[in-house]
């Protein structure tokens, strides 16, 4: 079986410490992307109007552009994306539900400007359906994540 690093990143901070792991442990990488990108104003969590804070209070799905081939064969499924109000954003509960978790250990990965993991992987867990593990941290840089 194989390992897979699948992330969101809104800035790039995500991308960075995604690709650095992947690229250490040889694992495949699948940048998941929203359909209609992310602007500076749409991530602005300042602003309560901004497209970031309506999805993540509003618990909407964000449709994806592009999917994973042969998810099947994956074991073990590195998911990072930045932390949004103490949580993964909406776009990953949208991706999480697009696949079969059955037997696959997932390691949920986080940068963050501040904010805590919180209970990240509990929020997680139900979109994982079939998952045997699911445990999330939060990193600062690839050296930060351990290849199971």
């Amino acid at each position: 079986m194989a390992a897979l690093v699948a992330y969101f990143s809104a800035e790039g901070t995500t991308a960075k410490v995604a690709k650095a792991f992947a690229e250490t442990i040889g694992a495949d990488v699948f940048e998941i992307k929203p359909q209609k990108p992310y602007t500076a104003a749409d991530i602005n969590w300042r602003n309560p109007l901004s497209r970031c804070n309506r999805e993540q209070l509003g618990g909407k799905d964000v449709p994806i552009a592009g999917q994973i081939e042969n998810f099947a064969q994956y074991d073990t499924v590195y998911l990072g994306f930045p932390i949004w109000y103490y949580a993964a954003p909406r776009i990953i509960y949208t991706f999480c539900g697009a696949y079969d978790w059955s037997g696959k250990t997932v390691h949920a990965f986080a940068t963050s400007g501040g904010s805590g993991i919180g209970k990240t992987a509990e929020k997680l867990r139900p979109h994982l359906k079939g998952a045997v593990k699911v445990d999330a941290e939060i990193v600062h840089s690839a050296a930060d994540l351990k290849a199971e």
